[in-house]
């Protein structure tokens, strides 16, 4: 899913055998490196401006150097790997061998100290530290992949040390569950009201990445395909709260990346929430 694949995130779904799984793997590590290049090209480039990978999301976490910083769902590792240079101590949890690959390589040619969990997020080792992270923090294209909200949000009040924050930004749900847009240009740009924001329906979904893999992602292994469950913002917003975060903050933003498609209508958001003392 940040930038989806692009930043991107892989969903926390099983892979449906050994065979898929392997493939998967496989998969995402091609289409990172269709996308940002080798890790080694990639750590060039990130060096250059970590900070800019984190944009702007980075706004939301304070001084970063010296904290102790965990990334639910990481994927590719980048902005994993970009806190790093900025000092953080970052862990990435994530079930896909494939993103670790990409992250491990691009970490080690980036210089960066990177702690990479491979793990169904709501699953983690035993002996993953819990109450020990200043900030918890996911991105772009996570919470679709959850039928059930409160799992991931306890998974993330339980890592976090008392006072901590839990930083999550995601499509915006009128966007994603309502209105689509049409059109390639501003003035022929159309909004329509299409969708249903109250649907609990499950969707079948091509993973983020595909678009990024070799032949477009189309060889026709069953791998790519995940099922989405869109929440709403209230029901975003409850999980956190009835999982035990005090909700500081809740951002909505417009389309960041352009000052005229889409205008007026919400394309992400970002909650901010704390863990109490």
């Amino acid at each position: 899913m940040h930038d989806s694949p692009t930043d991107d995130h892989k969903p926390d779904t099983p892979v449906t055998s050994s065979v898929s799984e392997e493939l998967w793997n496989e998969d995402t590590y091609s289409a990172w490196t269709s996308r940002f290049g080798p890790p080694q090209e990639a750590a060039v480039k990130l060096h250059n401006n970590p900070a800019a990978k984190l944009q702007p999301i980075l706004a939301h976490f304070g001084e970063v150097s010296g904290k102790k910083i965990m990334n639910l769902m990481g994927s590719n590792g980048v902005k994993a790997v970009a806190l790093g240079l900025l000092g953080a101590e970052v862990s990435v949890a994530d079930f896909s061998e494939g993103n670790a690959r990409y992250a491990s390589e691009l970490a080690e040619a980036a210089g960066v100290r990177l702690k990479y969990i491979v793990s169904d997020v709501l699953h983690l080792p035993q002996n993953i530290s819990r109450e020990a992270y200043d900030i918890v923090f996911a991105e772009q294209g996570i919470v679709h992949y959850f039928t059930d909200l409160k799992p991931f949000m306890d998974t993330a009040y339980s890592l976090l040390a008392p006072g901590g924050t839990f930083i999550l930004r995601d499509f915006h749900p009128v966007s994603t569950k309502l209105i689509s847009s049409k059109g390639s240009t501003a003035k022929v740009r159309k909004h329509k009201v299409s969708g249903d924001y109250f649907d609990t329906t499950l969707e079948e979904k091509r993973v983020s990445y595909a678009k990024y893999s070799p032949e477009d992602g189309t060889s026709g292994v069953q791998a790519d395909v995940v099922y989405w469950r869109k929440w709403t913002l209230g029901e975003i917003v409850t999980a956190a709260a009835d999982s035990g975060f005090r909700i500081r903050k809740l951002i909505e933003e417009p389309n960041l990346s352009s000052d005229v498609f889409d205008k007026g209508i919400p394309k992400t958001f970002v909650l901010v929430a704390e863990k109490p003392m």
